[in-house]
């Protein structure tokens, strides 16, 4: 019996996600609820699992091509998973009693798997380097750069008429375009549906609204020295880390009560102020970058905010995000400071009509008290959309997180 694959809801207002990697191959058996496709939509990244155990047997949409909601991109024989291997099975086969003196097959990461499929790879010609002999993307990724290092003929697939096949043909992407003399080759791919939805908003916020960067700079010694005595203690209570973005996080709601306009939205011609603080987290995710929205995040405490930020995180770089969490957002908060900005002047994200941009901490002189003193300072960047938050509003929301963060304990107090 046939069962048709179809492509489900994934979010409001998305009706048409692009087909990513197929898991799977026609033929290939798969067990119940197992990934067989990523499905790219404007918003996110999801494997769709399989309704039933059977055999893959006809994909409809190809890799690249888009799907409306509710179309049928695959039929799953449905059935005994019996006869021909899966993927993952003929390339992570048992040891029996005669290969018993063989070494053991590398666990391979889900990441990695994705990306030998599109090469074509098995993971007996990969180099497994990852923690406890994981086989990670990184390694497919280093090997795919050496194999084109050895021949330079072309590009992804390693062949040439003296040479013949190499031991580890890479075959390119059927979406890939290549071009160019040997040494100087380019690679043309499509553009993502998620990267192509962040440039269009981005580029939106540049054309609709009237935005302006105002700077300020915070002293984070009061923020370290809490981090130094309770950071051992709030660990093992909550098996986390005390970072800096839950401060922040608390620092932007206390601001945005006493500034609302930077929490509101201009909606229709009118002004929509909101006395909930739902606070996107700006996060560099497996396809780009992602904004997770922390909800109603005035009720959560330091460690909520920074389990929540953790697990939305990992989720992020595993592509497995859904599109509510990626939904709307109040106010936005960006940390450059982890890849080692040290100032920038990040973008609204409409139709909200701030962003605040935190940087590297870096040791600076600076003047106390008539005294030059060494103190571990980060540049802070809250851009504002001026139609709706004026100049004198923005500087004092500025300064209000930097009191805030600079004096942790009056948000305890909520002075």
């Amino acid at each position: 019996m046939k069962v048709e694959l179809r492509v489900p809801q994934v979010g409001e207002s998305i009706t048409e996600v692009e087909i990513g990697a197929w898991l799977k191959g026609e033929g290939d058996a798969i067990q119940k609820d197992e990934p067989i496709v990523s499905l790219e939509s404007e918003k996110a990244t999801l494997d769709l699992p399989a309704p039933e155990a059977g055999r893959l047997a006809q994909v409809v949409k190809k890799k690249g091509e888009v799907a409306k909601v509710g179309d049928v991109i695959a039929y799953i024989e449905q059935g005994e998973v019996t006869g021909r291997a899966t993927s993952a099975s003929k390339a992570e086969p048992k040891p029996t009693a005669s290969d018993s003196q063989a070494p053991a097959a590398p666990r391979v990461m889900p990441a990695a798997r994705r990306a030998m499929d599109e090469m074509g790879l098995t993971p007996e010609q990969v180099k497994a380097t990852g923690p406890g002999g994981r086989l990670t993307k990184e390694d497919v990724l280093r090997h795919a750069a050496e194999v084109q290092n050895q021949e330079t003929s072309t590009m992804f697939f390693q062949r040439s008429p003296e040479k013949g096949p190499s031991a580890h043909p890479v075959e390119a992407p059927a979406s890939a375009a290549l071009s160019g003399p040997p040494g100087r080759e380019e690679e043309v791919v499509p553009m993502s549906r998620l990267r192509r939805t962040i440039a269009e908003r981005l580029v939106q916020a540049q054309h609709t609204a009237a935005l302006l960067t105002t700077f300020n700079e915070v002293d984070m010694s009061a923020v370290l020295a809490l981090r130094k005595e309770y950071g051992e203690a709030f660990q093992k209570k909550f098996n986390v880390k005390l970072g800096f973005m839950s401060f922040f996080v608390k620092g932007c709601i206390d601001a945005l009560k006493l500034f609302p306009a930077v929490n509101a939205e201009i909606r229709d011609g009118n002004v929509v102020y909101r006395n909930y603080y739902d606070i996107g987290v700006a996060i560099g995710g497996g396809k780009g970058l992602v904004v997770p929205v922390l909800r109603n995040a005035e009720h959560m405490s330091f460690a909520d905010i920074e389990v929540t930020i953790g697990e939305l995180g990992k989720r992020a770089k595993e592509n497995k995000l859904k599109p509510d969490e990626l939904q709307g957002g109040t106010f936005t908060i960006s940390n450059g400071g982890v890849y080692g900005s040290l100032l920038s002047t990040p973008i609204v994200n409409p139709p909200q009509s701030g962003v605040l941009g935190m940087h590297a901490t870096q040791e600076r002189p600076v003047a106390r008290d008539g005294v030059v003193v060494i103190r571990p300072m980060m540049y802070l960047a809250l851009t504002y959309d001026h139609r709706l938050v004026d100049g004198r509003e923005a500087v004092s929301f500025l300064k209000r997180i930097k009191e805030a963060v600079e004096n942790p304990t009056r948000m305890l107090l909520e002075i």
